[in-house]
């Protein structure tokens, strides 16, 4: 009896998650007794983490899908490539940010293991089997999430900012679990693949279920940053000291991908004509606010963050085309969006040093003249965002697009090509500051040698990306099938 509920939860499968706890509270440990001048031990200890994560996941990687804990658990190859891609993502934005926090004073362990926190819960969103599971995951994302806002203790602004964030966090969170309740008391289960059957035998068009859709649809929106679920993500960008903005602005939208994928098209897949018209009404009203909103921001942070909820409208157009299609180019558009985020925010914290930000449009006036080679990787990653081939956004917006005009929605296409257009002017004029204009400020960029040469092949990913696209076009058919 005992070896059949051993073989049930299969904790091999898991074996990526169990590892990065067991760091977490060794870190969390280790960190306790070490001075300040020993922090480093905390930085290479999470790097080591995220390797040994890695190394796991590789080792117990999968071909097919593998349940585990009675059906709670979910390995597949989507899950395991989400995660590895968040691995990376996470290591590259303690990379970035280690010269800021030490400049700044917020050298900490707690940004490195409240980082790692949400990481876990990114890792447990990607293995949902369950409804049960899927909000484990995104509590345990949001709380860390709360408290890396709020992590400079002497920051007004980020105490300000993370309170917003927690209390329209809480109200999401409670929306996303009452939607959950309604789905249980319709179909009786949480299951994500029984709960497929059991909408079906049901009926999808049950008012009860639309209801319970209704909330659910909500709270995804919410993770996404989505209009008009998204007032909280210009005032987290902007009051949350640069690195935690690098952290938020990049892995979790894997979170909020994984989020929706596993209980829109796998656990609600009957319900697609419903959610549809819904995930319509929010990504054109995403791409529309935050195309527009952009033009007026002065901040680089604050632009960045409205760039975010145009480009959440596009991922949110592949998803809503129900297809299979549509669900790899919704995959590509997030991995590529995350690629070029980090670069951005990477590029202020190039430009910061004691007591400057380098976050304002202004401060990139002359870049060029400063520092040719980082002007030109900044073009490079604005190009992309604005999908200006041969840069990898060119080719993550055609397909979302393609997805969406083969299921008969062309004049949503239109209106996404519209808004594309409209959004270039704001990526444009960052240029343009870059080249055109007369420096601000004289100072030379500080930066050491390991941001700047990360930040180069982040930039030269974003172009080689865009030009030799296959593979991870490829990737993502492959573990979409």
């Amino acid at each position: 009896m005992a070896q059949t509920v051993l073989s049930s939860f299969n904790f091999a499968v898991a074996g990526a998650e169990t590892f990065l706890v067991a760091a977490i509270c060794a870190i969390l440990l280790v960190d306790v007794f070490l001075s300040e001048r020993s922090r480093w031990v905390t930085y290479a200890l999470s790097l080591a983490a995220l390797a040994g994560a890695a190394y796991m996941t590789v080792t117990h990687a999968v071909d097919g899908r593998v349940t585990a804990f009675d059906g709670t658990f979910i390995a597949d190859p989507m899950s395991d490539v989400l995660k590895l891609f968040a691995y990376g993502m996470v290591a590259v934005a303690f990379m970035y940010s280690r010269e800021y926090l030490q400049r700044n004073g917020l050298f900490k362990g707690e940004y490195f293991i409240l980082s790692l926190t949400a990481l876990l819960g990114i890792m447990v969103m990607c293995c949902a089997g369950s409804l049960l599971t899927v909000y484990l995951g995104v509590e345990l994302l949001s709380l860390s999430l709360y408290a890396l806002v709020a992590f400079n203790r002497d920051s007004g602004v980020a105490a300000e900012s993370a309170m917003k964030y927690f209390v329209l966090g809480a109200i999401a969170s409670g929306l996303l679990l009452y939607g959950f309740s309604i789905i249980y008391g319709m179909t009786g289960t949480l299951q994500l693949d029984e709960l497929a059957v059991a909408v079906r035998e049901v009926g999808p068009d049950k008012i009860g279920l639309v209801f319970g859709l209704a909330f659910i649809v909500a709270g995804i929106a919410f993770k996404f940053g989505a209009v008009p679920f998204h007032m909280w993500v210009p005032d987290v960008y902007h009051g949350a000291p640069t690195p935690v903005t690098l952290f938020i602005g990049s892995a979790p939208k894997i979170g909020s991908f994984v989020l929706a994928i596993r209980v829109l098209a796998e656990g609600l897949d009957a319900m697609v004509g419903s959610w549809q018209g819904m995930l319509i009404v929010l990504s054109v009203l995403s791409m529309i606010i935050g195309n527009v909103v952009a033009i007026a921001q002065t901040n680089l942070k604050r632009m960045l963050a409205y760039s975010t909820i145009s480009h959440v409208g596009f991922i949110l157009l592949g998803i809503l085309a129900g297809t299979n299609e549509g669900y790899r180019a919704a995959m590509f558009y997030t991995l590529t969006y995350i690629i070029m985020a980090v670069g951005a925010f990477g590029m202020i914290i190039l430009l910061s040093r004691q007591g400057f930000e380098g976050d304002e449009l202004e401060d990139f006036k002359g870049l060029n003249r400063k520092s040719p080679w980082f002007a030109a990787v900044m073009m490079m990653i604005m190009f992309g965002f604005a999908g200006v081939p041969p840069f990898v956004g060119f080719w993550a917006k055609i397909l979302v697009l393609g997805a969406v005009v083969d299921v008969g929605l062309t004049w949503l296409a239109v209106v996404a090509v519209l808004l594309a257009v409209v959004g270039a002017f704001y990526y444009l004029r960052v240029i343009k500051l870059m080249y055109f204009d007369e420096p601000t400020d004289q100072a030379e960029v500080q930066a050491g040698g390991t941001l700047r040469a990360l930040l180069s092949v982040n930039g030269l990913a974003v172009l080689a990306l865009g030009i030799f696209p296959g593979a991870l076009i490829e990737l993502c058919a492959r573990v979409l099938p």
